[in-house]
């Protein structure tokens, strides 16, 4: 049995495995090869079929999806307008749930992105039980009308054009601490949550820069003195910033279209459904990290790769003798004003997807920008250390960043799991598939949040009409302060 067959076999047609792998493989895709060609999946038999034609219409990256023009524009695949699982109960034809192996592909997944705690089993995130604390607003409604011009293009944009364009379900924009732009669409309101995806490793990398900060965790140390489970594995001989940075050297192959790659076997391990009673493979999170072997030296070269971000997470739970989601919720959630729990996915013991199981409010994931923002204070406290965040905006290795060739961030690092542009403004991110972003300015004093749920899923695609936006809406909001406004405001 192959690796691959293991995963159909784990996953019994369903589609938690591909949410995992929707984090995990699609900022790689564009390299991978086609798998229609290969001998395996000529050989496979009709079950296997299903399950890759239904990866496929998650994973679009590929060569000849990523030139074709979408089918549905984000008006006609709005997930509402469709009429996804309304009713008493839904029509078939407009239900989505377990055991189908397709919610997480489009135009469903307009649908899934705010209902994922109804489709897999979670853990919370409390906000506690104090009195939420409300952001100031101060509206401008001018930010509709600011143009740029998107990368490679040579026409212009407005900003209220690119929210459609990206699939934005949900824009916020915070200056000087106070929300001047916020819209939701399809799936969101302001009551609802929505999947963070990949912005979760930023939130868990974080986590521990503060305990770094704190003296609680030392980033020289290798990962096997902290967790001995691992002294025999890839991360045995890394250290905790190796690990942060994702400079591991792992021999962790995402390629779907190989029926023995690593992320089928992770997929399996991670799917929290009852494994069939021939798997022999792992079982959880914890037990496939200690199967991952090394391929080449640790520190020369960026890779990204989820399953550091789950090693992560288990040095932060030994170190503190706290889950991630507890972690969370003590030292930041239940302390900066949350409106709303948050909630992780899990896996069949129990343990947090800490590399892409996060859903949230749009605010409160706007208060996390500004806790970033602020360098580790919100209405007045300080929650954590400022070195927590100097440390990640000073960046990581830029030319470890450069092999991995993400074309559109040239110049950028990865630092304690966030993004680090290194342009004018001092930008930095948290981004995930399908369009999710905290993106931070200091320079401008802004945070911006979206959620969204492109068809697409890697940041390349949306990259053109995103980055450039929020450099405008920067420049706009800079070359508009004036003491007069604000006092108006």
């Amino acid at each position: 049995m192959t690796a691959y067959d293991a995963f159909v076999a784990s996953c019994k047609l369903n589609a938690t495995s591909v949410y995992r792998m929707s984090i995990a493989c699609l900022p790689h895709l564009e390299k991978s090869k086609n798998p229609f060609r290969s001998r395996e999946v000529q050989n496979m038999n009709t079950v296997q079929l299903v399950v890759l034609v239904g990866l496929l219409a998650v994973f679009t990256p590929l060569s000849l999806s990523a030139q074709s023009p979408t089918t549905f524009s984000a008006t006609q695949s709005d997930p509402v307008a469709l009429g996804w699982m309304k009713g008493f109960p839904p029509p078939p034809e407009k239900r989505i749930g377990q055991p189908d192996s397709n919610y997480f592909s489009f135009p469903k997944l307009r649908w899934t992105v705010c209902h994922l705690r109804e489709l897999l089993p979670t853990t919370q995130v409390s906000r506690g039980l104090g009195a939420a604390l409300p952001l100031e607003r101060a509206i401008d409604n001018d930010i509709d009308d600011v143009v740029f011009k998107p990368l490679g293009g040579d026409t212009t944009m407005s900003w209220k054009q690119s929210l459609p364009t990206n699939y934005t379900d949900g824009m916020l924009i915070l200056h000087k601490g106070r929300i001047v732009y916020e819209r939701y669409f399809g799936c969101l309101d302001e009551s609802g949550k929505h999947a963070a995806m990949s912005m979760t490793k930023s939130i868990t990398g974080l986590l521990a820069e503060i305990l770094v900060a704190e003296g609680t965790l030392d980033e020289t140390a290798l990962v096997g003195q902290l967790v001995p489970e691992l002294i025999e594995t890839a991360f045995g001989n890394a250290t905790v910033r190796q690990v942060m940075d994702m400079t591991t050297a792992l021999d962790f192959s995402e390629d779907y279209s190989d029926p023995d790659a690593g992320i089928w076997i992770y997929s399996a391990a991670a799917n929290p459904l009852p494994k069939p009673a021939d798997y022999e493979g792992p079982v959880g999170y914890y037990e496939y990290l200690q199967t991952v072997k090394q391929k080449g030296e640790h520190g020369t070269a960026f890779g990204y790769k989820t399953i550091n971000t789950d090693t992560l997470g288990w040095v932060i739970a030994r170190t503190t003798g706290k889950s991630v989601p507890k972690l969370l919720s003590e030292r930041i959630w239940s302390r900066m004003g949350a409106e709303q729990d948050g909630y992780m996915t899990i896996d069949s013991l129990g343990t947090a997807f800490s590399g892409g199981g996060l859903s949230a409010g749009l605010r409160d994931l706007g208060r996390l920008g500004l806790l970033m923002l602020n360098e580790g204070t919100i209405n007045g406290n300080r929650l954590f250390p400022a070195e927590a965040v100097r440390s990640i905006r000073e960046g990581g290795d830029k030319a470890a960043f450069e092999k991995a060739g993400y074309t559109t961030l040239p110049g950028g690092s990865y630092r304690g799991m966030w993004w680090v542009l290194h342009n004018a403004h001092g930008a930095f991110a948290a981004r995930g598939v399908h369009g999710q972003t905290i993106y931070v300015d200091p320079t401008a004093d802004m945070v911006i949040v979206r959620f969204a749920s492109h068809p697409i899923a890697k940041n390349a695609v949306i990259d053109p009409t995103s980055l450039p936006a929020y450099q405008a809406v920067a420049e706009y909001l800079l070359a508009t302060e004036s003491p007069e406004k604000d006092q108006a405001r």
